[in-house]
């Protein structure tokens, strides 16, 4: 296992005298983006919190703030999570829906078990995913998560652009698995959804906004696309 970073303790004064100290990273080798990604974590208090509280990511915190807000996650629904490891989201939801209610949580990546979470190691590109998972979870669902975003290139309209297609193929997938009046919140990038996706989610659920919860990093061009009561045929899916 690597040692840990080597770090010095910079200070500033605080409210009442306090002294705020930061963990700054020696570079050591590292690129200035790999240094500054350490001292972000280092220093982030929703990392600490969620090491506090055996959350698995400092993901968790964004979720909650949003089922604060817009009560997705009610005792009894069902749950996907796509892109899941690993597990934050999946943790809170399975708390959120117990006793009665099923999580199912879906990534290519393996994943730790969670209590009250079926977890499926699988492609949900795959055409057989979507009946796979609705056997796993008896029926379709009532919400689809995802938190997925893809490996950043540093250039951002690339980069844009790959989430976006990321969230497509998420909704595309909510599309098959969810019950009429399900939800669907997944991870876009500030500067515009795409016309397409907008349209698209407009066509199929009666509600959409665009949500930036207080967990999500200042610095971060993340936003969440929350698209509500879709419409479906009315059918069993």
């Amino acid at each position: 296992m690597p040692s840990p970073p080597k770090s010095r303790s910079g200070s500033r004064s605080g409210r009442g005298g306090e002294r705020d100290l930061k963990v700054r990273v020696r570079a050591q080798g590292r690129s200035h983006a790999s240094q500054q990604w350490l001292e972000r974590q280092l220093n982030d208090p929703y990392v600490a919190r969620a090491k506090r509280e055996g959350l698995r990511s400092r993901a968790a915190y964004k979720l909650i703030e949003m089922d604060d807000r817009f009560h997705l996650l009610r005792p009894g629904a069902k749950v996907v999570d796509l892109g899941a490891a690993p597990g934050g989201w999946s943790q809170i939801a399975a708390r959120r829906v117990a006793p009665s209610g099923r999580v199912a949580a879906i990534d290519l990546l393996d994943m730790e078990a969670i209590p009250g979470v079926e977890f499926m190691q699988l492609d949900f590109y795959d055409p057989a995913a979507p009946e796979r998972l609705k056997a796993v979870i008896d029926g379709p669902a009532d919400v689809v998560l995802s938190d997925m975003a893809a490996n950043a290139t540093g250039h951002r309209k690339t980069d844009h652009l790959r989430i976006v297609g990321l969230a497509e193929a998420a909704a595309a997938f909510a599309r098959e698995v969810l019950r009429p009046g399900g939800a669907f919140l997944c991870k876009v990038l500030q500067g515009g959804t795409e016309t397409e996706l907008l349209k698209s989610l407009k066509r199929d659920f009666a509600a959409i906004k665009h949500v930036k919860p207080a967990a999500s990093r200042s610095d971060s061009a993340e936003l969440y696309v929350l698209a509500q009561g879709f419409r479906g045929d009315g059918t069993e899916r």
